[in-house]
């Protein structure tokens, strides 16, 4: 397939989909310009970092469907950026315990998740701590002006990878069909909490001390993780992170995080098997993440398309435009940067 001349490119997000967009245009000799809002790349490849401690608050692990994304992981994994977790997943339901089997391999981003995306980074152009809060064109091509009243550009084209709600305050002025078709991406919200416990968690009956995840089956807590078990950080003692179920995150979205933090560690105790007491935290925190998740068929139609384009150098890309997952995220990217390269 022909490949287009190259177009200088900025992409504001740099989170998976916006680093795999990059990273595709970059390949081929693209010039690209990455806008980050936040200290450094992730998304919600995102972890808390801490003296002593790493707790990824984000997405916790990554599991790989698609052949495409699976050469990419592999990439990863030769390069020591990921390694499999977690191998011992438990389910609670009515106070039992009982040991998750789906023969699905899972990963995650070594030493910490967010170690994978600043991999991605590298060696491409990135402005971190640069929200961008409009977008104006003229007959150079696009500016992108941020928060602190400063222009950049111009540019041939822009591409949008943050939530479908904050992209369509940039491009429904330019796009109308652009802004319409964020406006039908509903995005749930999630609060992440952490704790490091001032002791190990005791032994659970039936159930082995090296346990690294268990997911309650009822109750506000959706998933707990022991970032004490992922790879490299065996160290740095017991550290948990408690993500809420998406409803009650929705019921409870502005709710102060010392509270989130208490509810979501009184889920866990009550997940916990009688008679066994969770040690108390010698740190704690939560993080609300407004646009956690996207239902992609919220609207009632299926979105058959990883992306959108518009017809005047917009495009949108991200989990937002085929599914929930780091996999969706950055195959959304992918295709894009494909797309453009190649002129489709």
């Amino acid at each position: 397939m022909t490949q287009t001349a190259p177009c200088s490119t900025a992409i504001i997000g740099a989170g998976i989909a916006g680093l795999a967009c990059a990273r595709a245009l970059h390949s081929a000799g693209w010039p690209v310009t990455l806008f980050e809002k936040s200290r450094g790349p992730g998304g919600r490849l995102a972890t808390r970092r801490l003296a002593e401690a790493s707790l990824d608050i984000g997405a916790q692990f990554f599991s790989v469907r698609d052949e495409r994304f699976q050469r990419e992981v592999e990439r990863w994994r030769r390069d020591g950026q990921i390694a499999p977790w977690p191998q011992r997943v438990w389910r609670v339901e009515a106070g039992q315990w009982h040991r998750h089997h789906d023969g699905r391999t899972r990963y995650i981003g070594t030493p910490r998740m967010s170690a994978l995306t600043r991999h991605l980074a590298e060696g491409l152009t990135l402005q971190v701590d640069t929200r961008i809060v409009q977008l104006a064109r003229d007959s150079a091509g696009w500016w992108l002006h941020d928060h602190g009243g400063h222009r950049h550009g111009p540019y041939d084209q822009v591409v949008v990878s943050a939530p479908t709600p904050q992209a369509e305050s940039l491009v429904a002025a330019h796009e109308a069909s652009l802004g319409e078709a964020c406006r039908r991406v509903i995005q749930r919200p999630c609060w992440a909490a952490w704790a490091r416990l001032a002791a190990p968690l005791p032994r659970l009956p039936g159930v082995p001390q090296d346990w690294q995840a268990a997911m309650p089956a009822e109750g506000p807590l959706r998933f707990v993780a022991r970032n004490d078990s992922k790879p490299g950080r065996a160290e740095q003692g017991e550290s948990l992170t408690l993500l809420a179920r998406l409803p009650w995150s929705q019921e409870h979205l502005e709710a102060d995080a010392a509270w989130v933090v208490a509810a979501l560690l009184d889920a866990l105790r009550t997940a916990l098997p009688d008679g066994v007491e969770l040690p108390a935290p010698s740190e704690t925190g939560a993080h609300r993440w407004r646009y956690a998740q996207p239902d992609v068929f919220a609207s009632g139609e299926a979105i058959n398309r990883d992306y959108r384009r518009g017809a005047g150098g917009l495009a949108l890309c991200g989990d937002g435009w085929r599914g929930p997952r780091v996999e969706d995220a950055w195959l959304s990217g992918y295709h894009l940067g494909q797309a453009l390269i190649n002129g489709n």
